[in-house]
Formats: C-alpha cells, structure tokens, sequence
C-alpha cells in the first residue's frame, strides 16, 4: 500500500513538473505577448465599430425613419397606468423588438468589419507568400541556371581537354611514323651501300 502511494506521488509531482514546464514554454513562445496585442487590438476596433454604428449608421436609420432611433421601436403590450397623481399604478409592458434589432445591427456590422480585416490579412499574407514564393523560384532558377552553365563549362573543357589529347596522340603517331619511315629511308640507305 505504501509503495503505492509512493507512486502515486511520483506520478503526481512528474506531471505537476510537466505542467509546469508546459506552461514555461507557452509563456517564453511569445503566445501570451501576441494574446495580450490581440486584446489591445480588439478593444481598439470595438470602439471604432461602436462608434461607426452609434455616430453614423443609428443616426442614418433614425433619420430614415422620421426621427425615431431604432432603439426606441417596441411593441407595447400594456400601457402603463397612472394614478390622478401621476403615480406609476401598473407599469407598462412591452417587447423592446428596437434593442433587439440594434443588437443584430451592431453583429452584423461587427462580424463584416471583422470578415474585412481578416480579408485583407489574408490577401496581404498571400501576397507575400507569392512574392516570397516567386523569389525563391528565381533564385533557385537561377541557381540551375548558373548550375547548368557551370555544367556547359564543364562539359565544353573536358571536350576540348579530349580534343587537345586527341591531337596529341595524332601527333605523336605522326612523328612516330616520320620516325619509322625516315628509319626506314637510312636502313635502305645503308643496304644499298
């Protein structure tokens, strides 16, 4: 029983280092540094989308529906009552149908403004990655280029290295038969004597 329990701290503090050391990676990443811009970044457009829907589109929508903010639309179920003096007696219900469209208003705005920056994100990254791409392919065309020319060179040298070793060999059997035949001229030079 001891030695199980034993174990079973073991275990524990391995996994507890583990963790420990998992989350000592994530941090020294650099995760929680782009997290902590992304917030930043995030709070920064909200307030320009907040500000987009409150500044310029709800007042747009209000004018078009002669003066009265979207805000302001409800289906008023009961009117509330009020006594001679103008005490509340029974409060008014209503469904506020006007917060609810705002709302999908604000998500919609929210969600294109967000689908436009990721948009452009992309298309930006993958222009890069073309471009990035299209150099790489350039060099690397360059690089055989330059490797097929050095193999051209090559070839053309060790052509005429074998020329230039075939001429030699033809020379050399030349004056070996001028050799021969002047060899040849002195032995019947010197019969005939």
């Amino acid at each position: 029983m001891e030695k199980k329990v034993k174990n079973a701290a073991k275990k524990l503090k391995k996994q507890n280092e583990s963790f420990w050391a998992d989350f000592k990676k994530f941090i020294t990443k650099g995760n929680v540094l782009d997290m902590a811009v992304a917030v930043v970044v995030a709070s920064a457009f909200n307030a320009i989308v907040n500000g987009l829907v409150k500044y310029i589109i709800t007042p747009l929508i209000t004018y078009a529906t002669s003066g009265v903010s979207i805000n302001e639309w409800e289906w008023v179920v009961r009117e509330e009552v009020l006594d001679a003096a103008g005490a509340v007696v029974t409060s008014k219900i209503s469904v506020q149908y006007g917060l609810w469209l705002q709302a999908i208003v604000d998500f919609l705005i929210i969600a294109f403004s967000v689908f436009v920056v990721v948009r452009v994100i992309r298309n930006t990254e993958r222009a890069l990655n073309a471009k990035e791409l299209a150099k790489k392919a350039e060099e690397e065309a360059a690089k055989k280029a330059e490797e097929e020319k050095k193999a051209a060179e090559a070839a053309a040298a060790a052509k005429a290295a074998a020329e230039a070793q075939k001429a030699r060999e033809d020379a050399f059997l030349a004056d070996v038969k001028a050799q021969a035949e002047l060899l040849r001229e002195i032995r019947d030079s010197l019969k005939k004597n």
